[in-house]
């Protein structure tokens, strides 16, 4: 549950408040930006936010879920706020956006509803479209390498080292044979081929074989 300002939470029983919703962007070079959807320009939490920016409710509160790469806020261009050409510059991108709940008639009462960051923005029909993700897109992440049977690298890339140029219309299978004999690129396999299998539960030792652990 979200704590109200007590002022705010009795304009809201008095019915006096009127309520509209502002946006704070802070770029990752400390530029700050503030949007609104109500019809004059507001300054909230410090932030003048403009009026005219075509950012709508709508647009943007499918990131109170935070849910990673669903959530979008779009907007037209302004020169004064936010322009094409920082967005091509790539400024947006990282930049934190933090949406509120204010008094339109008293800004400074205002209450959180949710923070996001810009995870892509790009320019499409005359305005913007910002892809937002909440602070759980960090969980859905993949950290570190995977440890399996299989190469992790893409091939012909740096960590694999083939020069497809050698290799036309190849593709690799990710395979340790495959790496080894038809591209000798053993050096660079990036798996791991010895590793244990679900099938290594039901494996025992059986005479006249070679357990020597030499397989792969």
């Amino acid at each position: 549950m979200r704590a109200l300002p007590a002022e705010l939470a009795d304009r809201l029983e008095s019915g006096a408040a009127g309520l509209c919703h502002a946006w704070i962007l802070t770029r990752a070079d400390g530029m700050v930006l503030g949007f609104t959807d109500h019809d004059r320009d507001l300054v909230v939490e410090g932030v003048a936010c403009r009026a005219a920016s075509g950012w709508t409710a709508g647009a943007a509160e499918t990131a109170a879920g935070f849910s990673p790469g669903l959530a979008a806020a779009v907007g037209g261009f302004d020169d004064a706020a936010l322009s094409e050409a920082d967005l091509a510059a790539g400024l947006y991108d990282g930049a934190r956006v933090e949406c509120r709940v204010a008094d339109a008639s008293a800004p400074g009462l205002s209450v959180l509803l949710w923070t996001a960051s810009v995870a892509s923005a790009k320019a499409e029909g005359g305005g913007f479209t910002l892809a937002l993700e909440g602070p759980l897109a960090a969980l859905d992440r993949v950290a570190g390498r995977t440890f399996g049977r299989s190469c992790d690298a893409a091939f012909g890339d740096l960590r694999c080292g083939v020069d497809v140029g050698a290799f036309p219309g190849a593709t690799c299978d990710k395979r340790w044979a495959t790496c080894r004999e038809v591209f000798g690129n053993g050096l660079n396999f990036r798996g791991f081929p010895t590793a244990p299998g679900e099938d290594f539960l039901t494996l025992y030792p059986s005479d006249g074989e070679r357990n020597d652990g030499g397989r792969r």
